[in-house]
């Protein structure tokens, strides 16, 4: 892998094992700018590269990601079709996840938010810190939870249990969510990286072929059901990105303020 080209998400080697942290610290890691556009092709490089068995993924600081960023979603409601491009991008982010035949282990060190969220839920293993916050709270930005929460949820947690979060867009803790399904785990946070760096190192030293082609005869099932509802969720999201709900609630998060949703 050309390291070199990255500009937001740093990597260390631990033999066969990958580790990638996402280096925005002062963002909360959100998906903006550089580290959008290296997402574009991590894990297609990760595919490719012959060096590495296991991906572990992180993030710098005290989160995990904080998705999205409000500055951009106003240019995005300002020009739309910026925004369905950005579209185009997420739903191919989500492809490159379930294609790349490496396992990938999420590190949950801290919040993952909205497309954050979506990241480390599509991992093939999710292992986070107690405390560690999980939320898609597309709803409360006046937003369809159209980047792939209307997909991994579901899937993970049954559609009740589902509804509930993506309707109310309320967190849950990490050691919810093992409890209920949505990750593999839950540990102490000064026991994260020791449990993740064993998990990954057990998983490289399997034989490659064959945790590489389980993940992908898994995977098909996921598949076909993102491929059956994110181009509908992807187009509610787009017209979601211009309703006056979703303005007024981007002006009140600015604001600090409640949003007064009309339907409109």
């Amino acid at each position: 892998m050309n390291f070199s080209s990255y500009k937001a998400i740093i990597f260390r080697r631990d033999g066969c094992v990958l580790h990638a942290t996402f280096n925005r610290p002062e963002t909360m890691n959100a998906i903006e700018n550089e580290l959008n556009a290296d997402l574009d092709h991590l894990f297609l490089d990760v595919a490719d590269d012959d060096e590495t068995n296991v991906l572990v993924l992180t993030g710098a600081g005290r989160a995990f990601s904080a998705g999205g960023n409000i500055d951009a979603m106003q240019t995005a409601i300002d020009n739309p079709n910026q925004f369905l491009k950005g579209l185009t991008n997420g739903k191919r982010l989500i492809f490159s996840i379930l294609d790349c035949p490496k396992p990938i282990i999420a590190k949950v060190n801290g919040p993952a938010i909205g497309l954050g969220a979506t990241i480390a839920l599509f991992c093939d293993m999710i292992i986070a810190a107690r405390q560690s916050k999980i939320a898609d709270p597309h709803v409360k930005l006046g937003f369809n939870a159209g980047d792939g929460g209307a997909v991994i949820w579901p899937a993970l947690i049954g559609y009740a249990r589902a509804k509930g979060f993506l309707f109310t867009g309320d967190a849950v803790t990490g050691e919810e969510a093992a409890q209920i399904g949505l990750i593999n785990s839950a540990v102490a946070s000064e026991d994260l990286d020791r449990v993740v760096d064993e998990l990954a190192q057990r998983i490289a030293n399997c034989a490659p072929r064959a945790i590489q082609w389980t993940k992908l005869s898994v995977n098909i099932g996921l598949k076909q059901l993102a491929h059956s509802i994110l181009d509908a969720s992807l187009a509610y999201e787009a017209l979601s990105n211009q309703t006056k709900d979703h303005q007024e609630a981007v002006r009140a998060f600015r604001e600090k303020r409640p949003p007064r949703f009309t339907g409109e």
